[in-house]
């Protein structure tokens, strides 16, 4: 079995946005195969986003999205505590990272994930037990979600 791995907000948003084909494609395998293998991890914070993102960014009807959010929400979904926004407020102090990605970071962490996969932190780069892999790594295509 594949490790646990943690879907940040951007591959879920990518896997929605067909102005980034390249991107598309790729953020479709990773949440497909994590689904299938039972291995994907998610955040309240994270569908939140998605939907805030796709919505305003992508044109997406409330209705669809509101109905992608419930399909995503099959994956394992973190709920963040009291003790979460603490330790996240810590990385952040520690990691010189933004406050959002500490928080991805914790709910990663907390979640038993060996890998957190998004675009948004350094490829490689390890918190705790949890690296951080870009997907997108070698696709040609420049950020636009």
């Amino acid at each position: 079995m594949s490790a646990r791995s943690f879907l940040d907000t951007n591959i879920l948003v990518y896997a929605d946005d067909g102005d980034s084909p390249e991107k598309q494609k790729r953020a479709i395998e990773v949440t497909l195969e994590q689904r299938a293998a039972g291995t994907g991890v998610l955040s309240l914070q994270v569908l939140q986003e998605y939907f805030a993102i796709t919505t305003r960014k992508l044109g997406t009807d409330p209705d669809v999205a509101r109905r992608k959010v419930e399909v995503l929400a099959l994956f394992e979904v973190v709920t963040p505590t009291l003790d979460d926004l603490l330790a996240a407020i810590d990385l952040h102090r520690h990691h010189r990272i933004s406050f959002w990605d500490a928080l991805i970071v914790r709910a990663a962490q907390r979640s038993a994930c060996a890998v957190l996969l998004t675009e948004d932190l350094q490829d490689g780069r390890v918190f705790d037990g949890v690296k951080v892999v870009n997907p997108f790594r070698g696709l040609t295509e420049p950020r636009e979600a």
